[in-house]
């Protein structure tokens, strides 16, 4: 990632599954890193378990917080009937990481699958790892620290490997 590039990052999924957390995990990363951050935030039926995305631009500047369609540098999905419908939001050449890239059952809880998958998204954003888990830390209670440090862990090494 350049130094000047503003990064653009999608988080989608389902109302309920942590999508809303999981953008402010990486906002407060990208701003644990002194980046310039904005966020935006679609609920739509969120609810009652219907579609929401989280918008995350990150870098030296950003003017706007929403991600035009087929801008998105990354797209981060927590619900399988989410991928083909936020598919077109991705760049051509953006990054894909669906929910099944890391198997649920590998988790010490699969509620932190949103987690999990930011890991796996840590590997390709310049974005010191242990800003990431501060940032973790700061987003959750105590008694969650372990599980969840445990899932982002577990993506990261995923998608190094």
């Amino acid at each position: 990632m350049s130094s000047g590039k503003v990064m653009n990052v999608i988080v989608a999924g389902l109302g309920g599954q942590g999508v809303i957390k999981a953008s402010d995990i990486l906002a407060d990363a990208a701003f644990r890193a002194g980046k310039d951050v904005k966020k935006a935030e679609v609920h739509g039926m969120s609810q009652r378990g219907g579609s929401v995305t989280s918008d995350v631009r990150f870098g030296d500047e950003v003017l706007s917080p929403m991600i035009p369609p087929g801008e998105a540098d990354f797209l981060v999905v927590l619900a399988p009937s989410e991928v083909a419908v936020t598919r077109p939001l991705l760049r051509s050449g953006g990054l894909l990481i669906p929910p099944d890239f890391v198997d649920e059952r590998t988790l010490p809880n699969r509620r932190s699958l949103n987690v999990a998958l930011l890991g796996a998204l840590s590997r390709h954003l310049d974005l010191p790892e242990a800003l990431w888990l501060e940032a973790v830390r700061a987003a959750l209670p105590e008694r969650l620290h372990e599980v969840n440090e445990k899932a982002f862990r577990i993506g990261r090494e995923k998608a190094g490997a």
